[in-house]
């Protein structure tokens, strides 16, 4: 949710109804941006019901705005996605969803799941990648899950990108690797600033890029 990953959300949405459409054209879109560090504060003090409704009227002032669709431009945050299907009169593209169909697409059927510890630790997205798509996900051990969060909210939110942590990551990555996963989900909207497929030997599931252009084939579906 931190401006430096919604802004490659907007960049990709853009190029890619561009490099559809041809000439001039660009992405019709509600940008709803919310003050991320309100945002975290309130995550990390477990105030996830005050996040809930704080997400659920974002996504209703949106509907009321005349959205067709709502996109939440994060991972963590769908951990109330239910709740905010739930208020909607609208779809709301999941990103999960989304990442599980890329997967499938590459034939994989374990991956690792690098994240915010919200993410990493919390069931919601493992079990939608479960249940709903007969996904495998493992987790890096308690100490590397503490240095991907640590680094996303020191450093990434930031727009902070530094060599030594990139090297953490790759490493975390192998270690994912060794315990049996054949792909390793991207699962915060920030990493990809980070580490991108040239640094890793195994698959890389960049969940910007891949839900940013979920959107636009929803966008341009009649």
């Amino acid at each position: 949710m931190s401006w430096e990953s919604s802004s490659v959300y907007y960049r990709i949405v853009n190029q890619e109804i561009n490099a559809k459409k041809g000439k001039s054209h660009s992405s019709k879109n509600i940008l709803f941006s919310l003050d991320f560090q309100e945002i975290s504060e309130l995550q990390h003090a477990g105030e996830w019901e005050k996040l809930t409704i704080i997400m659920r009227d974002t996504a209703l002032r949106l509907e009321k705005a005349g959205a067709d669709f709502i996109v939440i431009c994060t991972n963590t945050m769908h951990l109330m996605a239910p709740a905010l299907e739930e208020a909607l009169n609208i779809p709301l593209l999941h990103i999960a969803d989304a990442v599980a169909e890329e997967i499938k697409n590459r034939d994989i059927y374990k991956v690792g799941l690098l994240g915010t510890r919200f993410t990493m630790e919390k069931g919601f997205y493992k079990e939608k990648l479960s249940n709903g798509h007969n996904i495998e996900v493992i987790t890096p051990e308690a100490e590397d899950r503490k240095v991907v969060h640590d680094i996303i909210y020191n450093e990434l939110v930031f727009g902070e990108f530094h060599s030594g942590s990139r090297r953490m990551y790759q490493e975390i990555v192998t270690r994912l690797q060794k315990k049996g996963a054949e792909g390793v989900i991207l699962g915060c909207t920030e990493i990809p600033m980070l580490i991108q497929q040239e640094h890793s030997e195994v698959p890389l599931f960049d969940t910007t890029k891949i839900h940013a252009r979920k959107a636009v084939d929803w966008s341009l579906d009649e």
